[in-house]
């Protein structure tokens, strides 16, 4: 697996014109599945991504120091396949990526595999497989 994790203050999906989910301060994930992923991978990668010590204490002045947990931060989940694009010339491959009929179903697991380690209502996601755009505002924290 392969996540792109983005602090962001705010971040949103939208499907032929319409937003599908949105997120205040949190993260935004990227999410790309390798052909031979297992569940092991992603619980690794959900226990890794929602532990990083990304966000500041204020309390202490530590910067790198909470985790979005910690913050009561949300966080949205983007399936892309594209993460496991190889360059063949100038034109991309997929041929390593999971192919659909196999991670539409791990991919909704994944997402279930963080609702389950923190709060469901603020883990969000897009739709699978469909022409989704990401906007995210970038946070300073």
């Amino acid at each position: 697996m392969r996540m792109v994790v983005q602090r962001v203050a705010s971040a949103s999906v939208e499907v032929e014109g319409r937003i599908v989910s949105a997120i205040g301060p949190g993260l935004l994930v990227l999410v790309g599945l390798h052909e031979s992923d297992a569940d092991s991978d992603a619980e690794y990668i959900c226990r890794k991504v929602l532990n990083m010590r990304l966000f500041p204490n204020e309390k202490t002045g530590k910067t790198w120091d909470q985790n979005v947990m910690q913050k009561n931060l949300e966080v949205l989940l983007v399936s892309q396949f594209t993460l496991y694009g190889i360059l063949k010339g100038n034109k991309p491959d997929f041929h390593v990526a999971m192919p659909p009929e196999k991670a539409r179903p791990f991919y909704e697991s994944v997402v279930e595999k963080f609702r389950k380690a923190y709060t469901p209502d603020v883990i969000k996601d897009g739709i699978f497989g469909a022409m989704m755009k990401a906007g995210l505002r970038n946070s300073v924290f």
